[in-house]
C-alpha cells in the first residue's frame, strides 16, 4: 500500500488513529465527491474558495474563469491547501460534551499549473465525467472562444491525509447508565426528481446520464 510522504504539514496530531496516508484510502474519499475548498494566501490575504474538481492519477483537475483571482493566483505556484469533506452522520451522546459526526475527509497540499492544449480538454473532461458521468459526451463540446475564457490547473499532489470517525458515541463509563438516548444518527445525500428546463425542445428524452443515478 503506497503511501504519501508524511511530515508535520500532513501529519494528523488531534487523534492520530483516525488518520490515514495511504493512496487507495485517499483516493477514495476524493473520487466520492467532486466539491472540495481550496485554500490559499495572497499578500497574507487568506481564501478559501468552493469549487469543482476531478482526480487523475496523482493530480486533481481544477477549471475557471481565466480573470479569476483563484486562476491568476494559483498559476504562479503559490501553495495550494485542497479539502474534501463527507458528513456521514450525527453521533448522539448522553453528555452533550462528547457528541460528534462521522465523516471521512481528505486534506491535500501541493502546488497548481496551468495547462494547455490536449490536456486542457482533457482536464475540463475529467472534471465533467467526476461530477456526473457521461455526461461530457452527451453535451457540445466547448467552442475555442470558451476554451479561452477559462483556465484549467493541474494540482500534483505532494501530500496528503485522510481523517475518518466511524462508529458509536463514546462516553464516561458513569454516564452509560443515564437514561438518555445514544446512537448514530446515519446521513447521505440523495439526488431529488429530475427538472426539466422549462425551454426544453419537445420530445427530448431524459439524458441517460442523469438515469444512471437512481441506479
Amino acid at each position: 500500500m503506497e503511501n504519501y510522504p508524511i511530515d508535520k504539514r500532513n501529519k494528523v496530531v488531534r487523534i492520530p488513529k483516525r488518520g490515514a496516508y495511504d493512496k487507495e484510502t485517499i483516493n477514495a474519499i476524493l473520487d466520492a465527491s467532486f466539491l472540495c475548498h481550496l485554500g490559499f494566501s495572497v499578500n497574507g490575504q487568506p481564501y478559501v474558495i468552493p469549487t469543482s474538481y476531478g482526480r487523475k492519477g496523482d493530480s486533481i483537475y481544477l477549471h475557471g474563469a481565466s480573470t479569476s483571482r483563484m486562476m491568476v493566483n494559483l498559476d504562479e505556484g503559490i501553495p495550494v491547501c485542497l479539502t474534501v469533506t463527507h458528513f456521514d452522520g450525527l453521533v448522539l451522546a448522553r453528555s452533550a460534551f462528547h457528541h460528534s459526526m462521522n465523516y471521512r475527509s481528505a486534506v491535500v497540499f501541493g502546488t497548481a499549473k496551468k495547462v494547455e492544449g490536449e490536456e486542457k480538454m482533457e482536464g475540463l473532461k475529467i472534471i465533467s465525467e467526476q461530477i456526473l458521468e457521461g455526461r461530457w459526451d452527451e453535451s457540445r463540446a466547448p467552442k475555442p472562444i470558451e476554451m479561452k475564457a477559462t483556465t484549467v490547473l493541474r494540482l500534483d499532489i505532494d501530500q496528503a491525509s485522510a481523517k475518518i470517525r466511524t462508529g458509536p458515541p463514546g462516553d464516561d463509563k458513569e454516564d452509560y447508565e443515564l437514561d438518555i438516548w445514544a446512537g448514530v444518527v446515519p446521513a447521505k445525500m440523495v439526488w431529488g426528481e429530475p427538472e426539466a428546463d422549462p425551454l426544453l425542445k419537445e420530445g427530448v428524452d431524459l439524458a441517460n446520464s442523469v438515469k444512471r443515478l437512481d441506479e
